[in-house]
This record gives C-alpha cells, sequence and structure tokens, in this order.
C-alpha cells in the first residue's frame, strides 16, 4: 500500500488537491483530448463532457481513493475499484491508455498547483495514481481474461419494442454463429454505434431480460435536452435503430449482480430506467424457486411511464413470498401511492441484502432507510446509470 513518507505527504497536501481537484480534471481533460482528439470521438462520452459529470466522477474517485489511502492504510477500497473495472472493461480500456491518462493529469495537477508541487508531493501522488492504475489494471485483467479479451461483437436488431413514450426495448441475436456467453442478472452490455458525425460513441445498457443463449434484450430510455446535453446515442437509437440495424456489443459487465442467496431476504429498489437491471433479477429469482421474502420497490412518473411494467409485475407474482410497493408522482392506481418512494412503512426483514438502481437521490434516500432499518451498509448495493457520482458527493 502507500510508502509511510508518501501517506505523510498526502495527509497533508490532500485538502489543498481536494480544493483543486475540480480544475484539475478540467485541464486534465482539455489537454488529453488537445492531444487525443480520437478519445472523445470514439471512446468517452461527449454528453458526460458536456455536462461535466465525468469530471465531477474522475474528482471524487481520485479523492476518495487517496483519502483511503492514508484513512485505512491497511486496506483497498475495491467495491469502488471493481465497480471502475467493470465500466473500463466493457469499454475495451487498455493499460497502455494508463500512460496517457498519468501524463496529461500530472501536468494539469503542476498547471493548478504550480510551485506547491514539489518533487516530494509529485512523487506521493505519483505514488497514489499508480497504486489505483495498476489495481484497476489488474482487475480489468482477469475481467478479459474470463471472456476470452475485449472485441466488439456484431449484432442484429431483431425486433424493436416500444415500452413507453421515452423507452424502447430491442432484442439482438449475433451476426456469428460463435457462442452467446450467459450473464449475470443485473449486468449490462456496452454497445457502441456510428452516429451520423463518424464518431463511434459508447453507451452502456443494462440487459434487461432473462439470460438467453441467442438474444440479448437491452431497454433504452430516450433523454431529452434540456439543463443537461441531450442523450445523443439513445436519441439515436431511438430514432433510427430498427428491426434490421446492426450494433456491436460488449460481452456481459457489471458488479451489482444478483448472487445465489437461498433463505437469504432480498430487496430490489428501483426508479425510472433503473427497473431494467432488476427484470432479470427477479426472472432468476422466479426461474430458481427462491422461496424468502422479497421486496419490491419501484418509483417512476406515472403508470404508463413504468417501462417493463408487466413482466416486473409478473416475476414478482411468481414469488411466493414476494412483496410489490409501488410509487407514482401522478395516476396512482389502486393499490400504489402517490408521491415519492418512502420506505418508511415498508417492512424490512432481518438480514435483508438490498439492490439499488435508479437517480441519485432516490438511491440515495432508500439506502438511508435501509440503514435506519437495521440493514447492514455492506448489504446495500447499487448502481450508477452514467459516471459514478456517488463518491463525488454530487
Amino acid at each position: 500500500m502507500l510508502s509511510d513518507q508518501s501517506a505523510a505527504t498526502v495527509r497533508a497536501t490532500l485538502p489543498a488537491v481536494g480544493a483543486a481537484i475540480g480544475e484539475i480534471t478540467e485541464r486534465f481533460y482539455t489537454g488529453l483530448f488537445t492531444a487525443h482528439p480520437e478519445l472523445l470521438r470514439d471512446l468517452f462520452n461527449r454528453g458526460n463532457q458536456a455536462a461535466g459529470t465525468q469530471r465531477q466522477a474522475l474528482a471524487g474517485s481520485i479523492a476518495a481513493f487517496a483519502t483511503h489511502l492514508v484513512e485505512h492504510p491497511d486496506t483497498r477500497p475495491d467495491a469502488g475499484l471493481t465497480r471502475i473495472a467493470h465500466k473500463h472493461a466493457s469499454l475495451g480500456i487498455t493499460p497502455e491508455q494508463y500512460e496517457i491518462v498519468h501524463e496529461h493529469l500530472f501536468a494539469a495537477i503542476a498547471g493548478v498547483l504550480g510551485e506547491a508541487v514539489t518533487p516530494e508531493v509529485a512523487a506521493a501522488w505519483d505514488e497514489v495514481y499508480w497504486l489505483m492504475a495498476n489495481a484497476l489494471i489488474a482487475i480489468e485483467k482477469r475481467l478479459y481474461e474470463e471472456r476470452g479479451g475485449h472485441a466488439w461483437r456484431t449484432w442484429e436488431v431483431v425486433e424493436r419494442v416500444p415500452e413507453t413514450a421515452d423507452v424502447v426495448t430491442f432484442r439482438l441475436r449475433p451476426l456469428d454463429d460463435a457462442p452467446v456467453r450467459d450473464f449475470l442478472p443485473g449486468q449490462y452490455v456496452s454497445v457502441r454505434t456510428e452516429l451520423p458525425d463518424g464518431a463511434l460513441q459508447i453507451r452502456q445498457y443494462s440487459l434487461s431480460a432473462a439470460s438467453d443463449a441467442a438474444v440479448r434484450q437491452i431497454s433504452v430510455k430516450r433523454v431529452p435536452g434540456g439543463t443537461t446535453p441531450e442523450g445523443e446515442v439513445s436519441n439515436h437509437l431511438h430514432a433510427r435503430v430498427r428491426e434490421g440495424s446492426v450494433l456491436e456489443l460488449s460481452e456481459p459487465y457489471g458488479d451489482l449482480v444478483l448472487t445465489d442467496a437461498p433463505g437469504t431476504p432480498l430487496l430490489l429498489a428501483s426508479a425510472g430506467i433503473g427497473v431494467t437491471p432488476m427484470i432479470p433479477m427477479l426472472a432468476h429469482l422466479a426461474a430458481t424457486g427462491h422461496d424468502a421474502p422479497v421486496t419490491v420497490v419501484h418509483a417512476d412518473r406515472s403508470p404508463t411511464d413504468h417501462a417493463l411494467r408487466t413482466d416486473h409485475e409478473a416475476y414478482a407474482a411468481k414469488l411466493p413470498e414476494a412483496n410489490v410497493h409501488l410509487w407514482y408522482e401522478q395516476d396512482a392506481p389502486e393499490g400504489a401511492r402517490t408521491g415519492l418512494a418512502d420506505l418508511t412503512d415498508v417492512p424490512v426483514h432481518p438480514g435483508t441484502r438490498a439492490y439499488l438502481c435508479g437517480p441519485l437521490p432516490f438511491m440515495r434516500a432508500v439506502r438511508a432507510q435501509l440503514i435506519e432499518k437495521g440493514v447492514a451498509p455492506a448489504d446495500v448495493h447499487y448502481e450508477v446509470f452514467g459516471p459514478d457520482l456517488w463518491l463525488a458527493g454530487a
């Protein structure tokens, strides 16, 4: 882990670096994309860059990692690292790209902090960076080995199903005859598609149906513009992708996975398009005869905005000990509640393991209520769609 000398230096300089980390990451990305415009065109999410959320996520992850190293020198924050590594592996990140990031990140640190970056300070933060980078490289190497390496595979859309006004489901089959790998309930794939300007943009979408040997299913929510840039890939898929269209998919990745838990009470909480990983989880529980309590929580704008609602309720109905709790901001039918999700009156069984997916405010509120009800923090698992701003405190 971090050497004693570097730990002392990082501890002393962490407030200054933390205060400037936003400016550092902004300068970093400017320098990186000036030197390597292909990374912005064909790897990084241009919408997240325009909105600034990727900068927040990077700043949060670096600050959180450094803080953990100095406060818990004998451990490593593997949960956060694993989440990042799965995302990187789905994108095809290589060890060589960590060298590029290092070059531009440390140029940005020196440019912002100036003379405060003494050789001792530079060496300490260099150690922090490579501890984090090498840990990620090692995890990503293992993930690649498990999946036979990273390669984009071509799939054809065989069915397009409108779910709501803003959500469309695509079912795809591979164009080759190679075997299709099973996935764990809750995982996602990266989808790479060429946009009208020639950019090959990549996005992650949860696999929204039970594992199938021949078909992958993703459900895509159109992201409108407004206070943040519109979703150029989601809008492209909605507007241009039909039966017969071809997309490139990665192998399945993601660490929000439903593992075998006979006898363990479960709680699956989602909001909006965060329902997508919950569908294969419920399908798996129904198929394996899970007979322990399962609490299903979902919040949405209205019943007509509740994507995959029929599957959501049907799989829950197959479980002998399932209880479904629904909240809609408007037009709540009988049996559902009006407003935002509130677990105050929802029974939570001792020993519950919880899985959350949805907007950050929703997940933070649910997590806080679950912990108040006695759920162990280590038993609350979550998936963030887009940059992980949980660490950034956004």
